[in-house]
């Protein structure tokens, strides 16, 4: 039997959608929903098995670029900081230890926060580093799964739980270059001051604690902090740095 013209288009558009309109990424789009439900304090646990049974090569291959990797271990990152400290807030206390500890599973992969976010997220970075300073002798999983370089803006999505820290976003790798740009100047805006009488800009601390990430010298640092409307363009204050409030606070969600 001959099939009709136009139901050979229509199979041959269904076959072909993955092509058009790009791989589903399906556990990108987990994380995102798992921010949101965790938010929303709903049950998460089957999102938590689905990724910790996730293959490690089929992660691999979904996330693809940079956009999908950040939008995934950012929201899989802050996620779990919510969860344990959600449970434990007494982890907090011995920070060192909550940080290095090994505390969830990601692609048959046991993690700690810190291997998420300096390893994978940083590309391979020394935690205590500065940015400047590279973590020797990575494992299979991390080089696999990281990025291709350390992206300063970054530090304004990731939240480590403190007062201080960023807001929660749930992240969508279709917009990430977009989100990362709105959740700096949102940060930014609400924790830097200028003061043009002193030639003077109070920044986070955050851009000491991982100053390369920002740009090796002095003159990046005020590109980045001009770009992102902390500081007029062209002008070249002193920059300090805001005292770092360590308060546990959870909960503190925003949307970009």
């Amino acid at each position: 039997m001959k099939i009709p013209s136009f139901l050979m288009l229509i199979a041959l558009f269904l076959i072909n959608s993955s092509t058009l309109f790009g791989q589903v990424k399906t556990y990108a789009n987990l994380s995102y929903r798992l921010i949101q439900d965790v938010r929303n304090d709903k049950d998460v646990s089957q999102m938590l098995d689905s990724l910790q049974n996730v293959e490690p090569d089929v992660l691999v291959k979904e996330l693809d670029n940079d956009e999908a990797k950040l939008a995934f271990w950012i929201n899989v990152y802050n996620a779990h900081i919510q969860i344990i400290l959600g449970k434990n807030p007494e982890k907090f206390d011995d920070r060192g230890t909550f940080f290095k500890e090994k505390q969830f599973y990601i692609a048959c992969q046991h993690l700690s926060f810190e291997e998420v976010e300096h390893g994978i997220i940083r590309r391979t970075k020394a935690p205590l580093g500065l940015g400047y300073l590279p973590a020797w002798f990575p494992g299979k999983y991390e080089r696999k799964m990281r990025t291709s370089g350390a992206d300063g803006r970054v530090h304004f999505a990731l939240n480590c739980g403190a007062k201080s820290c960023p807001p929660v976003a749930a992240y969508d790798y279709r917009r990430m270059n977009e989100q990362l740009n709105l959740i700096s100047e949102q940060y930014l805006n609400n924790h830097s001051t200028y003061k043009k009488e002193e030639n003077v800009v109070y920044i986070p601390r955050l851009l000491q604690w991982f100053s390369a990430d920002f740009g090796w010298f002095k003159s990046g640092k005020r590109k980045f902090l001009a770009k992102h409307g902390a500081i007029p363009e062209g002008t070249k204050p002193k920059m300090k740095f805001n005292e770092y409030d360590w308060t546990l606070l959870l909960d503190n969600f925003t949307e970009v």
